[in-house]
């Protein structure tokens, strides 16, 4: 059992008998009241989304769920085909897909995550390789401060990237912030 101030975006909490996935936390502290923490909850049962507001020192059950290394297959709509070691395969509704999407490649391997027995979402690797599909080429003479240009990957999702990368380059993308790591 974890306090209130000590949950993180990313861990899943029981909240009202159901399991809700903790999508950002803020902690306020008032002039003369107490402590908060607000937080913005994903249901993982029915996809419903809530923000609620905690005393810092309430106390509330954090569940470990169950992952399993997989390697997505292929889409069925509207689901997403994942297919362990084994060659078991679990199927990933496309709305709990999340941000997984702007990286999806054949092949690509990431954690399936399990509640009850059920595939529920996935979890990705903290950093992708990308090529770039498509970027404007770099203006000279904008070279002050750290300056960023867009850039598409073959999936279409678009990130900032320095403008000395060109269309063809490969990319490590942090998938936790969608942001330019290094050139490959």
């Amino acid at each position: 059992m974890k306090i209130a101030q000590e949950i993180r975006a990313g861990n899943v909490i029981m909240n009202a008998g159901a399991p809700w996935v903790v999508l950002k936390t803020e902690y306020a502290r008032g002039g003369r009241n107490a402590a908060t923490v607000r937080m913005k909850l994903k249901s993982l049962l029915s996809n419903q989304g809530t923000e609620i507001v905690f005393k810092a020192d309430d106390k509330m059950d954090q569940i470990v769920l169950d992952k399993k290394d997989c390697t997505y297959s292929y889409f069925a709509d509207p689901m997403y085909v994942w297919m362990d070691g084994e060659y078991n395969q679990y199927e990933v509704e496309a709305e709990n897909m999340g941000d997984a999407l702007n990286y999806l490649e054949d092949g690509m391997s990431a954690e399936v995550v399990f509640y009850e027995g059920k595939a529920i979402s996935v979890e990705l690797p903290t950093s992708v390789e990308r090529e770039i599909t498509w970027t404007e080429p770099a203006v000279k003479g904008d070279t002050s401060g750290k300056v960023l240009k867009p850039a598409k990957i073959a999936t279409g999702f678009e990130i900032g990237v320095p403008i000395f990368v060109a269309q063809g380059d490969k990319v490590e993308i942090d998938t936790r912030t969608g942001e330019y790591r290094r050139r490959v």
